[in-house]
């Protein structure tokens, strides 16, 4: 049975000919899979296994791009023991179904339907050796999946299918970053005006001080006179 890894997730991740970051998924037998867009072949199958719950994730998530699903981390368990999570459900972004609401408004424009019921899926489970086993896969998708070119950027965040959902999203992580840049200069600006401002304080106050001793010692004069 293969066992497959994570390797350097966080500190060495490769890059591809066109920037893409490749984080690579090593097999027990030491062949190292690559998971970007295009470059893994491989399907889950339950009896797989992998070094963590991230390195599970990272996989299916490759898988997902190549297919033309957007993964999405549902559900987990955790140990009674220590609580930490022992189980992991990961699913197609179109799984099960939006809770409908009332309209606030008739002239608002209806959301678009992002969820269809789509059961496809894995679930890994932490054994006691400590590796991460696939126990149930579900290939089948219920909606069209829409490939993304070997040559497109995705990440786990932001994903690039027309999605209308998916769309907002980036355009809100877009707008979030941009005030947060536009935020941080006026806290820079405003750190520079309360500077300049209690330079001027103190300036001020040094100045008050020397009239009243310029005061103190006109009146000394007068009345040494």
């Amino acid at each position: 049975m293969k066992l497959f890894k994570l390797k350097d997730v966080d500190e060495h991740p490769s890059m591809s000919e066109d920037g893409d970051v490749n984080h690579i998924v090593e097999s027990s037998d030491g062949k190292e899979v690559t998971t970007s867009e295009g470059s893994s072949d491989m399907e889950p199958y339950v009896g797989m296994e992998f070094e963590s719950e991230e390195a599970a994730k990272v996989f299916y998530d490759a898988y997902a791009t190549r297919l033309g699903f957007i993964m999405r981390v549902d559900a987990f368990r955790r140990s009674m023991r220590d609580g930490k999570v022992v189980w992991r459900r990961l699913v197609c972004n179109k799984e099960g179904f939006r809770k409908l609401r009332p309209r606030r408004s008739e002239n608002r424009k209806p959301r678009a339907i992002t969820r269809e019921g789509c059961k496809a899926m894995i679930v890994v489970k932490k054994e006691k050796t400590g590796k991460w086993v696939v126990t149930r896969f579900v290939k089948e998708h219920n909606h069209p999946l829409v490939a993304i070119p070997s040559n497109g950027r995705r990440s786990v965040l932001l994903s690039q299918t027309p999605d209308e959902k998916d769309v907002k999203i980036r355009e809100l992580t877009a707008e979030l970053q941009r005030e947060r840049k536009r935020s941080a200069a006026y806290q820079e600006q405003l750190y520079m005006v309360l500077r300049e401002m209690e330079e001027h304080s103190n300036h001020l106050s040094r100045n008050i001080e020397d009239i009243v001793q310029s005061v103190r010692e006109i009146e000394s004069k007068s009345l040494n006179l």
